[in-house]
């Protein structure tokens, strides 16, 4: 039977590409016995990249990775508001969040699931106390969230790298906002988990089993948002709380490194033209 030369033949075995994720137990394991996949001790975040002004289109944009979770953000206006209904003498704040298709393990659609959404407007009451919305009234300012990579804690990193690009836009703010996360199992809290790690409601159902986001704004040494999934003990909430207001101090040099590097970056470069 004649063969086609120019087509490219498969190959002749294959396997479920699930078979290379961590199974369950190996998860219990790591959580159970503290000993994590990467090598960090539990308080331990991993390493951060941060970089403001990469969208030279945006008003101000910025670009986080946290080793393998990777989020980019647009900021624009302020600009004028569209429907008259929703004239304010204050200025609105919008955000939408999104997974690139190709970001997680199962490809995402196009379109905003519900876990999107929920998070678009977790983003977005985190971001309002900070931002000083009175300073453009009539108008609003857009805040799209992009995540590229997903290896945990996207809503944490989301909200970091979301407040560097309002900053780096030329918003006027109360203070800068660092978000972190914790994933709580009855005997231990692992700051900045990874996706492996995070909490799955589906799969951790046992008691004891959560985990922590939140948002601090440190000059002002105030949360700006909480939020918190699973069933967990009083104890291990707080702890997880107050270990993750302690990395946003630590963190917050990082930021306001950033944005001043942007600054300088645009100084120098209109000095040049």
């Amino acid at each position: 039977m004649p063969t086609d030369s120019r087509r490219i033949n498969g190959p002749e075995d294959s396997f479920d590409p699930s078979v290379l994720l961590v199974d369950k137990k190996t998860i219990e394991k790591i959580l159970r016995d503290g000993k994590r996949k990467d090598g960090r001790k539990p308080e331990q975040v991993r390493p951060i990249f941060l970089k403001a002004g990469i969208i030279s289109q945006a008003r101000g944009s910025a670009y986080i990775e946290q080793n393998e979770t990777k989020v980019m953000c647009a900021v624009y206006g302020p600009r004028e508001v569209t429907k008259k209904e929703e004239f304010s003498m204050k200025g609105q704040l919008t955000c939408e969040f999104k997974f690139a298709t190709f970001s997680c393990r199962v490809r995402r659609q196009y379109q905003q699931d519900n876990e999107e959404r929920d998070y678009s407007c977790q983003l977005q009451d985190a971001l309002e106390p900070a931002v000083r919305m009175d300073k453009f009234p009539k108008a609003q300012v857009n805040v799209y969230v992009t995540v590229l990579q997903n290896d945990g804690s996207p809503l944490a990193a989301s909200l970091t790298c979301a407040s560097v690009a309002l900053a780096n836009a030329g918003i006027e703010m109360y203070d800068l906002v660092v978000g972190c996360s914790a994933r709580i199992t009855p005997s231990e809290v692992f700051i900045d988990p990874t996706e492996s790690e995070d909490y799955k409601a589906e799969n951790d159902n046992e008691a004891g089993n959560g985990s922590v986001t939140l948002g601090l704004m440190p000059s002002l040494n105030q949360v700006s948002a909480i939020t918190s999934k699973g069933e967990v003990e009083f104890e291990l909430l707080n702890k997880g709380t107050k270990q993750c207001v302690d990395v946003c101090q630590k963190l917050y040099p990082v930021l306001q490194q950033a944005v001043a590097k942007a600054v300088e970056d645009k100084l120098s470069s209109d000095h040049v033209t």
